[in-house]
């Protein structure tokens, strides 16, 4: 198995040309770079938020530094290699309806998208049992079970309190204090009755932000649905969720980490690799920043990361006790992404979309993630929260076992004999620490939500995080840099 990083959007292709000369210039030694560099801004991280913040700034005038601790563009977008050179993504993947600026951003670089598969039928393996079920009926994407209706009326009270959370907000809505003093799994208990609803709503939370129901604020959650939109569409839960007219609705032709490959390629040598930032010290003149190999001094600073991993640079002055305390309350969810390879998407001549929900297995939601010619067929399955700890420190072939197993019982036996397999955990990641985003338990968004954006002096926060649309995805990344793009250029 080759193991890799997670987050990299599922290429379906070997990398470009632009990515092989990113790749190729990417890693100078720490000993090659020792000359001080002065800039007006330099920015932490080369994810989409901090590479689209270049490019604002870069076009304003403003001379701009980029460091990045990995050896590749992209962050939590990544394409996975699958050992016979070509990728798939090991990351961030999909791109839907009201997602405009990844899509403006895609379009500039000439990454096309093409329909993610969604023909036929769904599978939903609940207590022992397999059954499949139309996406296009009444229930959309919801499974059939015997507690649908109880289902139906919680998601419907659910999307009422969406409605009331101001985008990117949360802590200002009117019932803020209440929803952030539980959990989902608490409101989901108080407002189902049946195992099947229950069931439901915690696949919900676990698909979506990859952590169990109980470990994420019932406000954090309605705030994500509500930012599933742009300013002209209210956020919904459906399009959260769904595939078709969804957020899953499409995919990036040769995978989405070819649009931080371009973005990076087309900005040049101001993106500097394998220069994990230590310090940053902020004087009456401006700021020092310090990385493996290289210090940059500057007017301003961005840091493009999530709250969590920010948290590891040393701050002189300190950071002011909100953004201190914000950064120990914001971990990331437990995932994984398992693709096996095949000789053709046999799911599809049985009637298969490829997607799938599972009560039990190392595996509980799969897609198709095969080539836009079907050329060949990948299966990809999410290994979340706690299924993906339980494989802590098991030998790749244990996580290859149990993956398949899964698949097995989803698809088939055809499903057993793949011709290759990857796995990407995230978790394990140093520069991620996990995915797809950064959560909030009870009480973190109504004690220090606002310092997710509020700038610290010279220093300026951005991130999917950071994000009132679609945060925890790829167009929450590019809308916050184009954010903190503005904010830095009328500071300067």
């Amino acid at each position: 198995m080759t193991r890799v990083s997670r987050r990299r959007l599922l290429g379906t292709g070997a990398l470009t040309a632009a990515g092989a000369v990113v790749s190729a210039a990417a890693a100078p030694s720490a000993a090659a770079r020792t000359a001080p560099l002065t800039a007006d801004v330099v920015i932490v991280g080369a994810g989409l938020s901090g590479l689209t913040a270049a490019r604002d700034l870069v076009a304003a005038g403003r001379s701009v530094v980029v460091l990045e601790a990995r050896d590749r563009p992209g962050g939590r977008v990544y394409g996975m290699p699958l050992g016979d050179g070509t990728t798939n993504e090991g990351g961030a993947e999909f791109i839907g309806p009201t997602q405009d600026r990844i899509a403006a951003l895609a379009k500039d670089m000439g990454v096309d998208t093409y329909a993610t598969y969604n023909e036929g039928k769904n599978v939903y393996y609940r207590g022992g049992k397999r059954s499949l079920y139309a996406t296009d009926g009444l229930l959309g994407a919801v499974p059939p079970d015997w507690g649908v209706v109880d289902l139906e009326l919680a998601l419907l009270k659910l999307g009422g309190m969406v409605k009331e959370v101001p985008v990117g907000e949360p802590w200002k809505a009117a019932k803020a204090e209440e929803w952030d003093a539980q959990t989902f799994h608490t409101w989901s208990r108080s407002n189902s009755l049946s195992s099947g609803a229950r069931f439901l709503m915690d696949a919900f939370a676990s698909s979506t932000l990859s952590v169990r129901s109980q470990e994420v604020s019932l406000l954090y959650l309605l705030n994500y649905a509500a930012s599933a939109g742009n300013e002209a569409n209210p956020g919904t839960i459906d399009r959260l969720i769904n595939t078709r007219g969804g957020a899953q609705e499409s995919r990036f032709v040769g995978g989405s980490q070819e649009v931080p490959i371009r973005l990076a390629a087309r900005l040049g040598d101001i993106v500097h690799y394998n220069a994990p930032v230590r310090s940053i010290v902020t004087e009456a003149g401006g700021v020092t920043v310090t990385a493996d190999g290289i210090t940059v001094s500057a007017e301003r600073v961005v840091v493009a990361m999530s709250p969590a991993i920010a948290g590891k640079i040393d701050f002189s002055p300190a950071l002011p006790a909100s953004r201190a305390q914000l950064v120990q309350r914001y971990p990331m969810g437990s995932v994984a992404k398992f693709v096996a390879v095949y000789d053709t998407p046999f799911w599809r001549a049985d009637g298969l979309t490829g997607q799938a929900v599972a009560d039990s297995g190392a595996i509980d939601a799969t897609f198709d993630n095969s080539p836009p010619d079907g050329s060949r067929g990948i299966l990809m399955g999410f290994m979340n929260q706690a299924n993906i700890r339980k494989l802590d420190g098991a030998p790749a072939a244990d996580v290859r076992a149990a993956g398949l197993d899964s698949f097995t019982k989803l698809f088939g036996d055809k499903a057993a004999n793949p011709t290759l397999t990857a796995f990407q955990r995230w978790d394990n990641e140093t520069w991620s620490g996990g995915g797809p985003v950064g959560v909030a338990p009870p009480g973190a968004l109504t004690a220090f939500g606002p310092a997710l954006r509020e700038p610290c002096g010279r220093v300026h926060w951005a991130g999917t995080e950071t994000s009132g649309y679609w945060t925890g995805y790829m167009d929450g990344a590019v809308r916050s840099g184009e954010r903190v793009a503005k904010e830095v250029d009328a500071a300067l």
